[in-house]
């Protein structure tokens, strides 16, 4: 049989995955090892997804999409960081992940070295393998609170270095970068030329520190920021795929045709679905921070009460905790082992790197009896003692 490409075949199997599909095979299991919204998706977004479909309105959109839709992101992403954003900038993409593997598309050559968090979401290595770049890992250290270091990154910098990619509010770690450390990374970009891809899938989701993107720190047009934005864990609309780039003014033309290429362009109804979701009420947004703050409380008082060491979490909807004491060096083996026994699944660690060995990210976004049951069944480390 003929083989796959030598650069598909490196690329890792996704350890999320694994134990979620493993989950879902066991009809008992509660499972905290994916963040999927569980709210019903708000009826003004789904009637104008329906609408779209009445009025049969499926042919072919722009390649960046509809102009009302590009409007309301650029709006969105200017009251984010303080500018105006121009609708220009604004490419409408079929979620995050799409978005990056066009940022990276623009920007990395075969070789090339894109810097990613340790630990950090595995798609960021993942999609930099797939363009046949080099992910080069800076540490996120525990002692450090999980933050990035200036010096680290620095001291990993080579010629073939061209991207720094940053990941805040931190999927796993429910992280958030400070104004101060933020305006350092984009001038640490700027110093050593290079770009900066801004993963804030989670930018609606603080809790008692602001979000703050690396675009307020880029200059007036834009000048090496390429913000990745989505509307899959804002509003819940994870199966729509719907999510937007936000440019440096002049990459438009290149983008449009990376995205000719690719996707052509994104679903008209996820399209106008998308708009509903930023233009109309918001009411699910403020309820569901509300439900992932509580939910963070509740997670944090069992784990407290058994002695489990945590990251506390001001963003995002996941929260870090240290079964090191429990995993025995194998914390991928240990999560498997977990689930058939006591029937939970949560995320290994080393899904998002090798400092995360030891560690397990337990999703927030579900229901709170039963992330509280789950959470209550992890060992304590008197117990594993």
């Amino acid at each position: 049989m003929a083989q796959l490409s030598p650069h598909v075949r490196k690329v890792p199997a996704n350890q999320i995955r694994e134990i979620t599909q493993a989950a879902w095979a066991k009809p008992d299991a509660i499972v905290l090892s994916i963040g999927e919204p569980g709210f019903p998706t708000p009826a003004h977004i789904l009637d104008a997804a329906r609408a779209t479909l009445d009025r049969d309105e499926t042919g072919y959109t722009p390649n960046a999409g509809i102009a009302p839709l590009r409007a309301a992101f650029a709006r969105h992403a200017g009251a984010s960081c303080g500018r105006d954003i121009s609708p220009d900038r604004v490419f409408v993409t079929a979620g995050a992940q799409q978005g990056l593997h066009l940022a990276m598309s623009l920007l990395l050559d075969a070789g090339d070295e894109v810097l990613v968090p340790n630990p950090g979401y595995p798609t960021f290595a993942m999609t930099a393998q797939l363009l046949h770049a080099v992910p080069v890992e800076y540490p996120l250290y525990p002692g450090h609170g999980f933050q990035p270091r200036i010096e680290d990154i620095e001291a990993l910098l080579t010629p073939r270095t061209r991207v720094l990619l940053l990941n805040s509010p931190s999927n796993p770690l429910g992280a958030v970068f400070s104004e101060e450390l933020t305006r350092q990374l984009v001038e640490l970009a700027r110093r050593h030329d290079l770009w900066i891809i801004s993963d804030e899938c989670y930018e609606a989701f603080t809790f008692d520190v602001p979000h703050v993107s690396p675009l307020a720190f880029d200059g007036g047009s834009g000048e090496r920021v390429i913000t990745s934005l989505t509307l899959s864990k804002t509003y819940g609309l994870t199966g729509l795929r719907i999510g937007a780039l936000v440019l440096p003014e002049g990459l438009e033309p290149a983008l449009s045709t990376v995205m000719e290429s690719i996707v052509s362009c994104v679903a008209s109804p996820s399209q106008y679905a998308a708009l509903a979701a930023l233009t109309g009420p918001q009411d699910y947004v403020s309820m569901a921070s509300a439900h992932y703050r509580a939910n963070r409380d509740a997670a944090c008082a069992v784990l407290a009460g058994k002695g489990i060491p945590y990251l506390e979490a001001r963003g995002a909807f996941y929260l870090w905790a240290d079964l090191s004491a429990s995993t025995g060096g194998n914390v991928r083996d240990w999560t498997l082992r977990f689930l058939e026994e006591q029937s939970v699944a949560v995320a290994p660690g080393t899904a998002f790197g090798s400092i995360g060995e030891g560690w397990i990210r337990i999703a927030l976004c579900g229901d709170r009896d039963e992330l509280v049951e789950g959470v209550g069944r992890l060992p304590a480390p008197a117990d594993a003692a």
